[in-house]
């Protein structure tokens, strides 16, 4: 019975939904699974190739080196990178100690005792203080009073050379402006303080190198025994050398300004 006239025929296969779907669908597989090439897969297969050959390269040319070493070689290697190692360690952890020090609260009183530090050491250097340590003292006898000026000199220079921080003539604190000369009756004066014989001096320095200066063939010690004079050195760990120097204020000499920035 054929349909009745005006009524709808129905969908056809032009208008099936999923007919009309199918290429779209194809077109998202093939970008979920996108296909390569024969020349990018050779690409690839030689760019993984390279990567391993260079790879094996180098763990082979360092197997090689280590090969060649023995045990104790080995051994000492690994002591000296992991010795390395902790020593870097310890330099890091105290950097950032001292830097915590500097920022935190304790930055001022850091800059404080470096400050007090070297004050310290400039009054040693002053002779305005008190010091001790080990050093040498020695005792030199001239019975006939034939011991110069430049004789005395010397010994200080020779003091100075060894490495002496701090040196006591008599009761004379020797510093940087320090002289010696003679009085009238041709008595040693240094500083203008007379000294007499036995003249006792302290060194405070390392007390083996002070002593091994006093040795010296030629220098201070012979010239005493070359006039009959004898001088004896004995080390010690805690000698103490408490004469005090006066400084005072140049007549000439000032420090120069600094330049502003």
């Amino acid at each position: 019975m054929g349909s009745p006239s005006g009524a709808d025929p129905g969908p056809g296969p032009a208008d099936d939904p999923s007919t009309s779907q199918a290429p779209a669908r194809r077109r998202l597989r093939e970008l979920g699974h996108p296909r390569l090439s024969q020349g990018q897969l050779v690409a690839a297969t030689l760019t993984l190739l390279l990567g391993f050959a260079l790879v094996a390269q180098v763990r082979t040319t360092q197997a090689g080196d280590l090969e060649d070493l023995g045990e104790s070689d080995l051994i000492a290697l690994l002591d000296d990178v992991t010795s390395r190692g902790d020593e870097l360690q310890e330099e890091i952890a105290q950097l950032e100690a001292d830097q915590r020090r500097l920022e935190g609260a304790q930055g001022d009183v850091v800059a404080a005792e470096a400050a007090q530090e070297r004050l310290d050491s400039y009054r040693v250097l002053a002779g305005t203080v008190p010091v001790q340590g080990p050093g040498v003292t020695l005792l030199v006898s001239d019975p006939g009073r034939t011991m110069t000026p430049i004789m005395m000199v010397d010994l200080i220079q020779e003091l100075r050379d060894a490495g002496a921080e701090a040196i006591q003539i008599g009761s004379v604190r020797v510093v940087a402006s320090s002289w010696v000369g003679t009085s009238s009756d041709n008595v040693l004066m240094v500083d203008g303080i007379a000294i007499t014989s036995p003249y006792r001096a302290v060194a405070i320095g390392d007390a083996q190198t002070l002593a091994g200066a006093m040795a010296i063939p030629g220098g201070f010690s012979d010239s005493v025994r070359r006039v009959d004079g004898t001088v004896d050195v004995s080390e010690g760990e805690e000698l103490t050398i408490d004469a005090l120097h006066e400084p005072t204020e140049p007549d000439y000499a000032r420090p120069v300004p600094s330049e502003e920035s």
